[in-house]
Order: C-alpha cells, then sequence, then structure tokens
C-alpha cells in the first residue's frame, strides 16, 4: 500500500512541477530517464547475479552461512562479501532484504552492507591514485573494522 502513495504523491508532484514550468519539468523528466539508462545495466546485471545466488543457494544453506546461527564466522563472511562486492546502494538494499527473507541474519546484514557501502576493494587503486597508498589502507581497513562495530550495535539492537 506504501508504493502505491508513494507513485501517487509523485504523481501529483511532476503534475504540479509541469504547471509551474513545464520547460525545466520536461529536462528533468529527460536527465532521469538518462540517468537510469546508465544505471539500467548494472541494476539487471546484479538482479541476474541474486536471481542464481539465490537459485543455488536455498534458505537453510543462507541461514548456515550468513544466519543469525553463524554467529560471528557470518559477520566476518559477510563484510569479507561486501568489501569485495561493486553494486549500488539502491540494489544493495533490497538485496539485503531478498537475503533477510531467505535466512540472512541481522548482524550478517548489517555487516555486508556496511563493507559494502564503506570498505572499496574495487575503488582501491583509484584511492592509492588520489590519496596515496598509505591512506587508502588506513581508511579502508577502519571501515571494515567500523562493519564489525555496525553489527554489533545492530545485534544489540535488533537482537
Amino acid at each position: 500500500m506504501e508504493n502505491y502513495i508513494l507513485y501517487a504523491v509523485t504523481i501529483i508532484l511532476v503534475l504540479f512541477s509541469l504547471c509551474l514550468d513545464r520547460k525545466k519539468t520536461q529536462v528533468a523528466i529527460y536527465k532521469a530517464g538518462q540517468a537510469l539508462k546508465n544505471v539500467f545495466p548494472q541494476l539487471i546485471g546484479v538482479i541476474v547475479l541474486v536471481g542464481i545466488m539465490l537459485a543455488i543457494l536455498n534458505p537453510r544453506m543462507i541461514s548456515q552461512l550468513i544466519g543469525d546461527a553463524a554467529g560471528w564466522w557470518g559477520v566476518f563472511l559477510a563484510s569479507v562479501l561486501g568489501a569485495v562486492t561493486f553494486i549500488p546502494g539502491f540494489v544493495a538494499f533490497p538485496t539485503a532484504a531478498m537475503l533477510l527473507e531467505n535466512g540472512a541474519g541481522y548482524m550478517q546484514i548489517g555487516a555486508f552492507i556496511s563493507s559494502l557501502m564503506m570498505v572499496g576493494v574495487m575503488t582501491y587503486p583509484v584511492e592509492v591514485k588520489y590519496f596515496g597508498r598509505k591512506v587508502a589502507l588506513f581508511r579502508n581497513c577502519l571501515a571494515f573494522i567500523f562493519s564489525f562495530l555496525v553489527a554489533f550495535i545492530i545485534g544489540k539492537v535488533v537482537g
């Protein structure tokens, strides 16, 4: 039901914007379409990857690997997976929801998302180029450690 409300509010606001300034609204809609076109291949790739993963790993196996019963080993595994995965945030959160529905634990998903957003294994070479090896390594190590802190806090709040 919330989605319908969001869609309705969006449509009303776009119509209101059209009434205020038709040209700016058309430019904004065009730019949004271009942004969607640029992101769409990544989005499809990640959805296919998650679909394959969920087909291979049944909920019981997901629960064993990164479920509540996996404990801190599952948190570590989820942090490593998050650190080496390169997906945008708008795809990461629905992916986390799918993993939670299939047996993943809250602590593990917290570690996964936080390391996914903060640790840059894929972007490390760019960081080294601009910030230097020492700073890039220090920042990534701190971010990785912070993902465990996030998991701990989520475990205390949700668990």
